[in-house]
């Protein structure tokens, strides 16, 4: 399983496989499992329908490391866009970023001005916007751009992160975005890196899950619990019950197309339970972390591709 990980984590940077896959029947058949769609209009609808079910939603536009601050631009008005639709169909769902589609690689200063913009649209629609993890060449970038808008007083409770749990920091970044009142996100982590900044082996970051879970659960802020990992469930659900932890102070997040039938199960549990909602062009990279992170779903794509 780590050998067939790492190959679908190669995968996803493969330049000229995801051009041909992005722009074949092919590949967006396949991808569709895990992908609302290609159109913002694709996305609504299914949160819409989500949303009927009792399912909270995240929004994320697919791209990720733009060339150009037009790029960079032309990405943000997406969200833009997407928060006036989440007003106006009185949605319940907020957006989630990465800072890279925002240009932090190309100049973190335009990264830092249209996030300062998205979060303003987002307190003025009452809204809310995740700050995606990347690579960990990014956290502390990324850790710093989010506390300096939480410091802003008129954007608290509008702005959140996402922390890692295979990273051998992140027991120390909690702490300190616990004490900031800033809402994470937990999850395992999907990306390649080094022993010397993460965890190497499954169970130490298992481990480690169940640990921050807890401080998380622990503390009056209400955060997500991004796992589709039935014994981090169980571990996250048994903390909260000992401890007193109402469903209604947090919720456990999950991919759209991935463990429905645990989706349904949470939901009819009393626990929120919100979706994670991919749509877009730039679908590729995305869909082969996903692989990555499962390595069942090949199987699942595998069984259902020649299913109507």
């Amino acid at each position: 399983m780590p050998l067939l990980r790492s190959a679908f984590i190669a995968l996803s940077t493969n330049k000229p496989l995801r051009r041909f896959s992005e722009s074949s029947s092919l590949g967006r058949r396949l991808s569709s499992r895990f992908v609302a769609g290609l159109e913002i209009d694709d996305a609504l609808r299914i949160a819409e329908s989500l949303n009927n079910r009792g399912f909270l939603v995240s929004l994320d536009s697919l791209g990720e490391s733009v060339t150009s601050e037009e790029e960079a631009q032309q990405s943000a008005g997406i969200y833009h866009l997407l928060l006036e639709e989440i007003k106006s169909r009185g949605l319940r769902a907020n957006i989630s970023v990465k800072l890279t589609q925002m240009g932090l690689e190309l100049d973190p200063e335009l990264a830092m001005k249209i996030a300062v913009g998205l979060t303003e649209h987002c307190r003025a629609t009452g809204s809310f916007l995740r700050i995606d993890m990347e690579g960990s060449q990014l956290t502390q970038v990324t850790l710093d751009l989010v506390r300096h808008l939480n410091a802003r007083e008129e954007f608290r409770g509008h702005i959140g992160i996402v922390i890692q749990a295979y990273l051998h920091r992140s027991e120390a970044d909690i702490r300190q975005l616990i004490d900031e009142g800033i809402r994470v996100r937990l999850c395992k982590g999907a990306y390649q890196e080094p022993a010397s900044v993460a965890f190497a082996k499954k169970q130490d970051t298992d481990i480690n899950y169940v640990r921050l879970a807890g401080m998380l659960l622990a503390s009056p802020i209400y955060h997500g619990l991004a796992t589709h990992d039935e014994v981090m469930i169980e571990a996250a659900k048994s903390f909260a019950q000992h401890n007193n932890i109402g469903p209604e102070s947090f919720e456990f997040q999950m991919l759209y197309g991935v463990r429905r039938d645990l989706q349904r199960r949470l939901l009819r549990e009393g626990y929120n339970v919100r979706v994670y909602v991919p749509f877009g062009r730039e679908w590729y990279p995305y869909f082969m972390r996903r692989l990555a992170e499962r390595p069942a779903n090949v199987l699942f794509l595998v069984r259902n591709f020649f299913r109507n």
